[in-house]
């Protein structure tokens, strides 16, 4: 395998999103600064949308404008639609996500609309991005299994990824969102959406709902995959996939990586740092079993 890994950081988006104690602007613009200095530089940090829907990404605009804008740092945010995109341009981002299920079950419990209604909501802000110099990166969830279909055929998916990557996405992230995926099954769907996007031009997305994060995460590597979405302390969960438990954890990741002799650039005393100062504020342990190993030599 070469050397070369991309960590997608999304603790402070996907990762807070879920959770029910609310972490105010301060603190979330610590957390990204925190994770900054541990070494990890592709940070996904908060989302344009309803607060009625996401309460927790509230005033992700003061985030994004909060935070320390380093030249080795890129911050996405996420929008589900032009009034979405305008809010986030005007906060300064200069990348955003957009994104869409591969289930149309999930895609009405998520978002209240069909999956060609998404891809139609998002089509003229794929526009405007791309008039603005904006990059996009697209998402595409319940790649492996949805809480409401049960298992997804991989045509669905390549069917979706390539709409995606045709609209200008510069990257599409497959989301096991329930984290229901193996290694034989990820690898396998890998292979068939690489035959409509490139290989190095998607990301792997995976939930660690039932331990199989990891081992899905190297069976992708296996057929080429090389960008990881991952966050600080496993911190997730989907608020319409019921049961569904958290990212794989950034230190987990990290720790296998560095074991293969990949270099991360990741410094893991403060990775765990970070990941400590969020726990403390959400009020749990963290997920990650590296963290968890870590803190008891305390």
């Amino acid at each position: 395998m070469s050397d070369t890994v991309r960590i997608f950081e999304v603790g402070p988006r996907d990762g807070l999103q879920n959770e029910k104690t609310p972490i105010g602007v301060a603190d979330r613009i610590a957390f990204i600064e925190a994770l900054l200095d541990a070494g990890l530089h592709t940070i996904e940090v908060g989302a344009f949308v309803s607060p009625k829907a996401i309460p927790q990404m509230v005033n992700s605009d003061q985030v994004l404008r909060g935070i320390s804008h380093r030249k080795d740092g890129e911050f996405g945010v996420l929008v589900p639609n032009e009034k979405g995109y305008e809010a986030a341009h005007a906060a300064g981002a200069r990348e955003i996500a957009v994104f869409a299920a591969a289930s149309e079950s999930f895609s009405r419990a998520n978002i209240n609309c069909s999956i060609a209604e998404s891809i139609a909501r998002f089509k003229p802000v794929m526009t405007r991005a791309t008039a603005d110099g904006i990059k996009v990166r697209g998402y595409v969830s319940c790649v492996l299994g949805c809480p409401y279909e049960g298992e997804i055929k991989p045509e669905a998916v390549v069917n979706l990824a390539k709409t995606l990557w045709d609209l200008g996405c510069y990257e599409v992230s497959l989301g096991d969102t329930i984290g229901v995926g193996t290694p034989l099954k990820s690898r396998q769907l890998l292979r068939a959406v690489a035959g409509a996007v490139p290989i190095a031009k998607l990301a792997m997305h995976f939930h660690d709902t039932y331990g199989q994060a990891l081992a899905n995460l190297y069976a992708g590597m296996e057929e080429g995959a090389r960008v990881i979405d991952s966050a600080a302390g496993g911190l997730g969960g989907c608020p319409f996939a019921p049961g569904a438990t958290g990212n794989v954890a950034t230190e987990d990741v990290v720790y296998m990586l560095e074991g293969m002799g990949i270099e991360t650039g990741v410094d893991m005393t403060k990775l765990v740092a970070a990941t400590n100062q969020i726990s403390g504020l959400i009020g749990r342990a963290p997920a990650s079993r590296v963290a968890a190993a870590l803190n008891a030599k305390r």
